[in-house]
């Protein structure tokens, strides 16, 4: 009878680990046309001036006397994170993954809706209007034929 290896406690306890599967084929992903190319810049675009105004707060808020702090510090989070999801969104639409679209046009409207009360109920238009622009660039790009067919598709 040959001599039995000793076990590790943790093969023991949980048993062994399975042999590694197969590895998969690489997936095959089709160009993205030019339209989805430019909508993933806009969204890109919009993610870092985003995240600069997130910097601004943050700086705007170091640096005054906020009436509270902490409300202040999660303003800075809340339009820092709002900087991530879209940063992660324009990823996912320069490489046509289904999961983005829906996320970047709701985030779109929600952009338009500030952007609108900036630009004329604040009185704000050098500020709102850019932003009005780039909005309804990004819905006319997300909108085209081949955008849709190209995350239909997928």
């Amino acid at each position: 009878m040959p001599p039995r290896q000793p076990r590790r406690r943790a093969e023991r306890l949980f048993g062994a680990a399975a042999t590694p599967s197969a590895p998969h084929p690489p997936r095959e992903r089709p160009a993205a046309p030019r339209s989805v190319r430019w909508a993933a810049v806009v969204v890109g675009v919009e993610a870092a001036a985003i995240a600069i105004g997130a910097l601004v707060l943050l700086y705007l808020t170091l640096t005054s006397t906020p009436d509270s702090l902490p409300r202040a510090l999660a303003e800075v989070v809340a339009v820092g994170a709002g900087a991530a999801v879209l940063a992660t969104a324009a990823v996912g639409i320069w490489r046509v993954s289904g999961w983005a679209r829906s996320p970047v046009v709701v985030l779109q409207l929600l952009l338009g809706a500030l952007a609108y009360t900036t630009a004329f109920q604040a009185q704000r238009p050098i500020v709102g209007i850019p932003v009005l622009v780039l909005v309804a660039t990004e819905l006319y790009l997300l909108a085209t034929p081949e955008a849709r067919l190209a995350f239909w598709e997928r």
